[in-house]
């Protein structure tokens, strides 16, 4: 298993899977939000993974300007460097369910077709039902 810890973040790479891990530590800044990331792409481009089960348990949701840019900016990049079909599945508690889903539905209906195909994103609340949905993308 390939993994990555920074004291915010743990990254890792399940080859049975062929899953990516990312599981936030604590809240984090814009800066450290945007480097999570770009650690992630760096693992997923070496291992050739577009399927990324994203943990915000701990972490709590990210601001407002931090999700869009994933959406807007970040998500675009996938479709560059990673194979279809790309997944990210957002692993939530019930309470944030409802405030993520809302800004992803709404993001998703103002952005274009190029950005939305960069990867699917969907938000669960338990593990095993990301995971399924994840690997039916293999």
């Amino acid at each position: 298993m390939e993994a990555v810890d920074q004291d915010y973040l743990r990254l890792s790479y399940r080859p049975d899977l062929h899953l990516l891990f990312l599981r936030w530590a604590r809240p984090v800044s814009s800066e450290e939000h945007r480097a999570g990331y770009a650690a992630a792409l760096e693992l997923a481009r070496a291992q050739q993974c577009s399927h990324w089960l994203i943990d915000l348990r701990v972490r709590g949701l990210a601001s407002a300007e931090d999700f869009q840019w994933v959406l807007r900016t970040f998500r675009p990049q996938l479709r560059g460097v990673l194979p279809a079909p790309r997944r990210l599945a957002y692993l939530v508690t019930p309470y944030q369910a409802e405030a993520i889903e809302a800004r992803r539905a709404e993001a998703e209906g103002e952005l274009p077709e190029e950005v939305r195909r960069g990867a699917d994103v969907r938000v669960f609340t338990e593990e095993k039902p990301a995971e399924h949905w994840l690997q039916l993308g293999t």
